[in-house]
């Protein structure tokens, strides 16, 4: 696409043109190391960003002497993953995505190269990971500009307030708002998350 996104969505909703102009340009950092973003991902599930951050910390300091990778994390006792405060059933996660890694069920040298929706079923392949972890590593790992999540909570609290809406939108309403936002969804989304810090719109 040639057009600016965020002159594009200016244009294409005045309502979200709302939010474009009362915070910064969303910068683009990508999570290039893909397993370590879905280890953080898997671990940030029904957390808040404080408690998960502190969490990740924790978790990242059991590499202090040995290497992040698939072996090593598979190589924790389960019983030390749940010391740094991550549940037994998040630990298990964590053990089937680095052993799917390790057998390359889980192929990251070619998922840049799938669609959308083919990243999706890839990821999902691995216990824990749903539509949501997979729809959030193709915003934020893989860069992709075209991604609404309906499953984020925090999308949806966004878009009822700042449309007026009574309750949280249903998937067809949803499809309405955001349709006019295409191909530049995920910068849309970013402006949502950042309007859940505005105390006035």
């Amino acid at each position: 696409m040639n057009h600016d996104p965020v002159k594009y969505l200016l244009k294409a909703d005045p309502i979200l043109a709302k939010i474009i102009h009362l915070v910064p340009r969303p910068i683009w950092k990508l999570e290039t190391d893909y397993f370590r973003s879905l280890i953080e991902a898997i671990i940030n599930q029904q957390l808040s960003d404080k408690a998960a951050n502190t969490i990740i910390s924790r978790f990242n300091r059991l590499f202090k002497k040995h290497p992040y990778s698939p072996r090593n994390v598979l190589a924790l006792d389960k019983e030390k993953i749940r010391g740094v405060g991550i549940s037994y059933g998040k630990a298990a996660y964590l053990h089937d995505l680095a052993q799917k890694t390790i057998k390359k069920v889980l192929d990251f040298e070619r998922i840049q190269n799938l669609a959308d929706e083919e990243v999706i079923v890839h990821l999902t392949q691995v216990k824990g990971i749903g539509r949501w972890t997979a729809e959030m590593f193709l915003m934020f790992s893989l860069g992709r500009e075209d991604v609404f999540s309906f499953g984020d909570q925090g999308l949806k609290n966004a878009v009822k307030r700042l449309y007026k809406l009574k309750n949280h939108p249903t998937p067809k309403q949803a499809e309405k708002i955001f349709r006019k936002w295409r191909p530049y969804r995920t910068w849309a989304c970013r402006y949502l998350w950042a309007s859940l810090e505005l105390k006035d719109l």
